[in-house]
């Protein structure tokens, strides 16, 4: 009894440790059973009113995990958001292809592919929505077969998913003219990524590079584009070139502001520094429906740009907006008595260095730096 027990504590501890498990999903437009792959957040069960990115990866079988270990590095080093990421699993070699039929005249699903599409849109999607907590931004990915197949979500007039990742697509008929029509239609944000290489299949390769000329005159500013051809790389290794740099240009803006964009963008400002902070935030909420407090680290950029520049009135700002997010700290007086300790209102100072040793310490803000600082506003007063 006590071994069934610690095996059930160990497979349990493994699940939870690799946040993946699989699912039987009976399905009518199927007419049989898919096996489903899911990986929760490790803090989805941590905050039950968070909502996640969606990405659902077909090919499963091997695509899940090189799709999981990157986000999981990303958000690692709080590049990438925690994403719910959901597999279909196509176990059959044939399988994948008879999921993906489409009519050779019209490019559009057909029987088995026209079964396999309405599953995704009318059985699991909705599934997904109803049982987890998932934000309004879907991703699919797919590779060669697949990766053609998912560009069929793009043709609705109101499309499945907001994100499209195709990995050396195998398109169908007039895709390559049909895509870049239909990107050049939208009025609400899209993102969509395509791959190649010098070593893919050369039928694949020429109608991907098409796409991607005809790409280059569209013009509208709601669509985040990109291709990569990798040099060197197979039909297959491609892949994981891809992933990463799919998942790093859809999520850019959620990114923490990089000593590349402090130099080049912000510091650059004459004015409005703490505005530009609150504009990034708003733009990762508005595009990829992400609601999360401003980083602490970016405060600490806004507050170099502010002293870089002289500009000590926006601390005024900055501390509205500290107290907005963390109120129980001393991040809020700390940059009013910065303002009044620059503009030599040292008596000033002093009372916010004091009002801030009375707060909840934030990062290398400490109660013994906010008395040090207060004594030493009182010898500058005399």
């Amino acid at each position: 009894m006590k071994v069934v027990q610690i095996l059930a504590v160990l497979v349990l501890s493994m699940s939870c440790y690799a946040q993946k498990t699989v699912e039987i999903f009976s399905s009518q437009k199927l007419g049989g059973d898919r096996d489903i792959y899911i990986s929760l957040p490790p803090s989805y069960e941590k905050d039950k009113d968070q909502k996640f990115p969606l990405l659902l990866v077909l090919d499963a079988e091997y695509l899940f995990d090189p799709f999981l270990g990157a986000l999981k590095y990303g958000n690692y080093w709080d590049d990438l958001p925690e994403v719910i990421v959901i597999g279909v699993c196509q176990n059959k070699n044939e399988e994948r292809y008879d999921d993906s039929r489409v009519d050779e005249e019209t490019g559009l699903p057909i029987e088995t592919g026209a079964n396999f599409y309405d599953f995704i849109g009318t059985e699991l999607v909705p599934y997904l929505l109803k049982t987890y907590r998932i934000a309004p931004f879907k991703m699919i990915a797919g590779h060669d077969t697949t990766a053609g197949f998912l560009n069929l979500f793009l043709y609705k007039d109101t499309p499945l998913f907001e994100a499209y990742i195709s990995l050396s697509p195998e398109y169908g008929f007039e895709m390559e003219n049909r895509i870049p029509e239909r990107l050049s239609s939208f009025t609400t944000p899209i993102y969509y990524y395509h791959s190649t290489s010098n070593g893919d299949l050369k039928s694949f390769k020429e109608r991907i590079k098409t796409l991607d000329e005809k790409m280059k005159t569209v013009q509208n500013d709601k669509v985040n584009y990109k291709f990569d051809e990798f040099i060197g790389a197979s039909h297959y290794s491609l892949v994981l070139h891809s992933i990463p740099n799919a998942l790093y240009q859809f999520f850019a803006v959620y990114q923490p502001i990089t000593t590349n964009e402090f130099n080049e963008k912000i510091v650059k400002l004459e004015y409005g520094y703490v505005e530009y902070l609150k504009e990034k935030y708003n733009t990762l909420e508005k595009t990829l429906n992400i609601q999360m407090p401003i980083r602490l680290n970016d405060f600490k950029a806004i507050e170099a740009a502010i002293i870089k520049n002289k500009m000590y009135n926006e601390f005024d700002e900055l501390a509205i907006l500290a107290d907005k997010y963390y109120g129980k700290s001393m991040l809020a007086d700390f940059y009013m008595a910065q303002m009044y300790e620059r503009k030599e209102d040292y008596k000033r100072a002093q009372k916010k260095y004091l009002s801030a040793f009375q707060m909840e310490p934030i990062g290398e803000l400490n109660k013994d730096m906010m008395y040090e600082k207060s004594e030493e506003m009182k010898k500058l007063m005399n």
